[in-house]
């Protein structure tokens, strides 16, 4: 009698796990190239295997790998480098907010280190499973979830730091324009919802160009186009009042 809710329990457990494995897959078919692609690029910026590779362990987050990769390549400083990815990744705080809002019911010890392994795919995933937070072993679910993402960026970033190393470097090259093609592929969808998006991205760049114009240094052009550019979103998408 004694073995039968523990016996539940792991089985609910199994199911939660396996049931994010599976709602996860999606995204780890989806990072794996990409992954493989900030590998290779990081190599050839001058990275190590073992710098790019703990990079993705401890950071995490694809378009700021992208970006620091590249600052890299350019011979940007390392404050430089942080404050630029701090800014691209600010929208975090915002969806962690919402994140642990929708896990209220979740005990703070998983809180804590689910919120470290959000992204915009697990983030927009985990939404559209809101009732798994108030299931038994719920947290299982989003654990499974994460973690197949995770590991799959992890392990891609680490095969591409292996190509990087034995492909010709020309292809390496041509497959620098990922970063702009993923860039691009983020920014269409947003500006076909609101085209003033498009112009906040325009003044980004216009204000990047004039700092280079100016003889600042590449990483600063890009903190001063980024900070600036997204500033004036506060002006331009301001809510019309009725």
């Amino acid at each position: 009698m004694v073995t039968k809710p523990a016996a539940k329990g792991q089985t609910q457990s199994v199911q939660m796990i396996r049931k994010g494995i599976v709602t996860g897959f999606p995204i780890m078919v989806g990072y794996l190239p990409i992954a493989i692609t900030y590998g290779v690029l990081a190599k050839q910026s001058g990275m190590s295997l073992t710098e790019l590779t703990l990079m993705s362990v401890m950071v995490f987050a694809g378009a700021s790998q992208f970006m620091g990769a590249n600052m890299i390549a350019v011979g940007a400083g390392v404050l430089e480098i942080i404050i630029a990815t701090f800014v691209l990744n600010f929208r975090h705080f915002v969806m962690s907010l919402s994140f642990m809002n929708r896990l209220r019911d979740v005990p703070m010890r998983w809180k804590a280190p689910l919120s470290l392994g959000l992204t915009d795919e697990t983030f927009a995933v985990s939404a559209l499973h809101p009732k798994e937070a108030k299931m038994e072993k719920g947290a299982l679910f989003y654990t499974a979830l994460i973690l197949t993402a995770y590991f799959s960026w992890v392990l891609g970033s680490l095969l591409g730091g292996l190509l990087g190393e034995v492909i010709p470097e020309r292809l390496s090259q041509s497959m620098g324009i990922a970063l702009y093609a993923m860039f691009i592929g983020l920014l269409v969808p947003s500006v076909k919802k609101e085209l003033k998006v498009g112009l906040i991205a325009v003044i980004a760049m216009l204000i990047n160009a004039l700092c280079l114009q100016l003889g600042m240094s590449t990483g600063w052009a890009i903190v001063l186009g980024t900070i600036l550019g997204g500033m004036s979103g506060i002006y331009l998408l301001k809510e019309e009042k009725s």
